[in-house]
């Protein structure tokens, strides 16, 4: 584990060591989920699935679609929906 220091400047921006960036391999444009709780700040990498994980995913929510017998239409029905707001 490798423990750095850095302060936020004004704007609120965070500086990840450069050592830290090299190890996780971490580069410009890359996501992070942001987590706190009381005076812990957590920063979880963000990446996109690849195609095996993308295709499992699908999978499983197709198998938990027809467990709640959710059909095509209920689907299309609910993105409708969600974009009307």
């Amino acid at each position: 584990m490798a423990i750095e220091t850095t302060k936020m400047s004004s704007k609120g921006q965070i500086v990840i060591p450069e050592e830290i960036r090299k190890r996780l391999g971490l580069k410009t444009g890359d996501k992070f989920l942001v987590m706190s709780d009381k005076d812990v700040v957590i920063l979880k990498t963000l990446s996109n699935p690849s195609m095996d994980e993308f295709d499992d995913l699908v999978k499983e929510a197709r198998k938990q679609a027809k467990v709640a017998s959710l059909k095509r239409t209920d689907i299309v029905k609910a993105i409708a929906k969600s974009r009307a707001k």
